[in-house]
């Protein structure tokens, strides 16, 4: 998506916001219609240099066009800012992500599915512990196994948190490695792993049919009957 492709984006997100349909858009009540201002080329830039990688084109320009964040899918686009001379993004569940290691890249394959289906069997039931106690105690165990391997650092690396959908759902963007572009869904709080966005014909989305896709849902849904 070139730099022309994004123009009337932001006007068509901020009709949204003046209307009273908006408000019916799952998410609203989070980003309400507001779009932060976009970077100049120099901030883009000095972002960046700081994060040492190159972002991907669709979304360089959304930032140069639309805004360094606000309105979009899920409770909005996480906003990039220059807090104390260092950019970073900020929004719920943000800094689950390192943003020191953005050029690495995004693993290709998540965990080994031998590996987890041995860690499901093994999880504790309540009706083989006698006390409730022993129940949690053996849960809490558990619960340090499946978290040390479905949220391995090293598993996002190369991605940074660009949304969130409540009830600790989010989503990435992936700004390095084969991946580069795409936006992943993170629902590993529901016990499902990562896994890309995908349209209907299963190719991943990148962040700019991701965020249009959104807008035209959005629109469609304001302008539903009341």
């Amino acid at each position: 998506m070139n730099d022309q492709q994004w123009a009337g984006v932001r006007e068509r997100v901020e009709a949204l916001g003046s209307s009273s349909a908006g408000g019916g858009v799952f998410g609203a009540v989070g980003h309400r219609w507001v779009l932060e201002q976009p970077l100049g080329h120099t901030e883009l830039a000095e972002l960046e240099a700081q994060m040492k990688v190159t972002l991907p084109d669709d979304f360089r320009a959304f930032l140069l066009r639309v805004g360094a964040g606000g309105a979009g899918p899920g409770y909005g686009v996480f906003p990039v800012r220059r807090i104390q001379g260092r950019w970073r993004w900020e929004g719920d569940g943000a800094e689950l992500a390192d943003l020191s290691r953005l050029a690495e890249p995004f693993p290709e394959q998540g965990p080994d599915p031998e590996l987890l289906q041995e860690l499901a069997a093994e999880c504790p039931e309540e009706e083989d512990f006698d006390e409730s106690e022993e129940f949690d105690d053996a849960m809490e165990a558990w619960d340090g196994r499946w978290d040390a391997v479905m949220f391995d650092p090293d598993r996002t690396v190369g991605a940074f948190v660009i949304s969130h959908r409540g009830c600790a759902l989010r989503d990435w963007l992936v700004v390095s490695g084969p991946h580069r572009g795409t936006v992943w869904r993170d629902d590993r709080a529901d016990e499902t792993d990562l896994a890309p966005h995908l349209h209907d014909d299963g190719t991943p989305m990148t962040f700019a049919s991701w965020y249009t896709g959104w807008l035209r849902q959005a629109e469609a849904t304001a302008r539903e009957p009341g």
